[in-house]
């Protein structure tokens, strides 16, 4: 993975049309995109469409990327789990809430393309939601990781979406602190 800066500057780059910049980005990147929307919708012919779909709206938003908003990752990773959970809202095939396994197949699942040590920024951040009350564990990573919609969640926690959203707020909070953030 190229660091946040060597991202950026790619993103820049893309911004400006440039092919090679996309190829580079798109080869240190597609792992972990790829990993966000294969554990949100669990098919792979379905993560491979949405990863393409991805990979033309940054292609199309690149100019529109703020760094002092957000990490590049982050960007990019925002834009392939926004339009994976479009494509779940859209198929509905099969409610999350009808299939009480989705929360184990995510846990044992191993990243689908390659096997990496833990970084240490994600160490951290682990560490971090390990603080948290187990209820809150469990709906960061619903929300965050699996790629629930508040209205799931607050049917799962038998809760008001509203205070769903205090809690998952309070709870990113507690987790930017404990980052240093």
């Amino acid at each position: 993975m190229l660091t946040p800066a060597e991202l950026v500057w790619l993103i820049a780059a893309v911004a400006k049309g440039d092919q090679a910049a996309f190829e580079r980005l798109y080869a240190a990147t597609r792992a972990k995109l790829f990993g966000v929307v294969i554990r949100i919708l669990r098919r792979q012919d379905l993560a491979e469409e949405v990863i393409q779909e991805a990979y033309v709206k940054i292609w199309n938003s690149a100019g529109q990327f703020n760094p002092a908003l957000a990490s590049p990752i982050t960007w990019m990773a925002s834009i392939a789990r926004n339009r994976a959970i479009d494509v779940v809202r859209k198929k509905s095939e099969l409610s999350i809430e009808e299939e009480p396994t989705a929360m184990e197949v995510a846990a044992e699942s191993q990243d689908p393309l390659a096997r990496r040590e833990m970084t240490e920024e994600l160490k951290r951040l682990l560490e971090c939601i390990g603080r948290l009350e187990p209820d809150r564990q469990k709906l960061v990573l619903l929300a965050y990781y699996n790629g629930w919609s508040r209205e799931q969640l607050a049917a799962k926690f038998e809760t008001p979406v509203n205070t769903v959203k205090t809690w998952l707020r309070r709870s990113m909070m507690d987790i930017r602190e404990c980052l240093g953030l």
